[in-house]
């Protein structure tokens, strides 16, 4: 199989699929990413032709939809004919819907599988993966997927986009909320981590409560998942509810949050909310930790 971008999320994956027993051919923009995975067992292409040659299962992790169909663009003369194309990349519905259609006319096939559980669940194998496709189509893959984590099919093309919008509407806006609770916690003169200690637990417990509540205590924001990331998973959730005629005011909001941080932590983890929370509180601070940015 060939695999196409190695950055934060894809070096992990990679390393799993080697760890499984895959055969696997590696490429991505700045080679030298690529070039760390040799002593894995990976092969390196110079280009996304050498990489797709010869492969019956392509799998993409790249920055954003436009991304994605420029390399299908660079691919496609070299795809084999009835290569299965999945993108793991988190794009907009229209563009993975599109995707299916240009390599479904062309002969080959197309699952749109974004993921969820940051590096740590790439490392880990541990992903939640949310599969747009074929019933056929999923059963191909549906072994290379469990050597990355938990796989669902929730639908026909374009579905599994759907799923993880979804997915970071409740993550974009709990740590939001999550961020508001403890700054509440202090500026009310309680203690921020006995406040997500009691509560945790109950109704209000969440595993962004549990990882992302103590990073903001630590002030800890070295990226795992990046604003930027986020700002684009919210600006691709408000453009598929303007599809589907629904209008999300929640997201609309955090979507503001997001873009107040992506001038000056564009690359910090989406736990920053709780900078872009701070801004709008002058002198009022979480904690007395310096922050942590990388």
């Amino acid at each position: 199989m060939a695999f196409l971008g190695i950055g934060l999320m894809g070096e992990p994956m990679v390393r799993r699929l080697l760890q499984a027993g895959y055969f696997v051919t590696v490429w991505n923009r700045t080679q030298s990413k690529a070039e760390t995975l040799l002593p894995a067992g990976a092969v390196v292409a110079a280009s996304v032709a050498e990489a797709v040659r010869g492969a019956d299962v392509v799998i993409s992790m790249l920055e954003a939809g436009p991304v994605v169909g420029q390399v299908i663009d660079a691919a496609l003369a070299a795809l084999p004919a009835d290569a299965l194309w999945v993108d793991m990349s988190s794009t907009r519905q229209s563009e993975a819907q599109a995707f299916h259609r240009r390599l479904s006319d062309s002969g080959r096939h197309f699952i749109d599988a974004p993921v969820s559980g940051g590096v740590g669940g790439a490392a880990a194998g541990t992903l939640a993966i949310m599969a747009g496709g074929s019933a056929a189509d999923y059963a191909r893959v549906e072994a290379v997927f469990g050597a990355l984590g938990r796989p669902t099919l929730v639908g026909p093309a374009g579905s599994g986009q759907v799923a993880k919008l979804c997915n970071q509407l409740i993550v974009g806006a709990t740590l939001n909320v999550v961020a508001e609770a403890l700054l509440l916690a202090q500026a009310a003169g309680a203690d921020p981590a006995a406040v997500r200690g009691a509560i945790r637990g109950g109704f209000a417990e969440s595993r962004i409560l549990d990882v992302h509540g103590q990073r903001m205590l630590e002030r800890n924001f070295v990226a795992g998942g990046q604003v930027k990331s986020q700002l684009k998973d919210m600006q691709n959730i408000l453009a598929a509810a303007a599809a589907a005629g629904v209008t999300l005011p929640l997201t609309e909001l955090v979507a503001e949050r997001y873009a107040s941080l992506a001038g000056s932590h564009a690359t910090a983890d989406h736990s920053a909310a709780l900078l872009a929370l701070e801004q709008l509180n002058p002198g009022c601070r979480l904690g007395s930790a310096a922050d942590r940015l990388s």
